[in-house]
């Protein structure tokens, strides 16, 4: 579907230039965003940023997500799997904490002041390279949310269907370009899909790189 994230933020960007959107500043989520949000910001004419948050992992089980903390505490959890699970306050509340500190660190190494830049007020656009659960996009989009952004709306090239669904409550728009019922993963909607690197996203926040 896409060859790259680049061309998916091309893409992404033509789309919400041709809807009349507007925004004051895109944050892109780390790492993979970087490459898709730079066209968007680019082409809205709007400064880029970070927004960072991290998933939750079950025990014994890492990659399955109990839910997702941003880097000031904001926090989603998917009550139906930590009731199935039987997972105790606990262990939630220590998650909860290391991965906020995990997701502060990371962001600070995106900038060089701490926290989010001024949103009051702000039309945000939260761009990810797609969305699977929704997890990480709904920590992050709480976080914007708490900063005192006016109107805050997700863009991402592809999504589930269920994930896009379950983000409507959490922004003004949800923008996806596709949402194809055979979803099983993000990275199979595109071409070339490598991990991006921590100096390589970064660049991408100069505006002139």
């Amino acid at each position: 579907m896409f060859d790259d994230r680049t061309d998916a933020g091309e893409r992404l960007a033509a789309d919400l230039e041709s809807r009349g959107l507007e925004a004051d500043i895109v944050l892109g989520i780390p790492r993979g965003a970087l490459p898709v949000a730079r066209p968007v910001a680019d082409a809205l004419d709007a400064d880029l940023d970070v927004v960072v948050a991290r998933k939750m992992g079950a025990p014994e089980n890492p990659e399955l997500a109990l839910g997702a903390v941003a880097s000031d505490g904001s926090v989603w959890y998917n009550e139906d799997l930590i009731d199935r699970l039987g997972v105790s306050e606990t262990y939630l509340e220590e998650s909860r904490d290391d991965e906020a500190e995990n997701a502060a660190a990371k962001a600070d190494r995106y900038r060089d002041r701490p926290g989010l830049p001024d949103l009051e007020g702000k039309r945000v656009v939260v761009v990810d390279d797609g969305v699977a659960t929704g997890a990480t996009a709904t920590a992050c989009l709480r976080q914007v949310r708490e900063a005192g952004a006016e109107y805050v709306a997700l863009a991402v090239p592809v999504g589930s269907p269920r994930g896009v669904d379950d983000l409507e409550s959490e922004a003004d728009a949800v923008i996806a370009l596709e949402t194809p019922e055979s979803f099983r993963a993000v990275g199979q909607f595109y071409c070339k899909f490598g991990q991006v690197s921590d100096a390589k996203a970064i660049a991408y926040l100069d505006r002139n790189a």
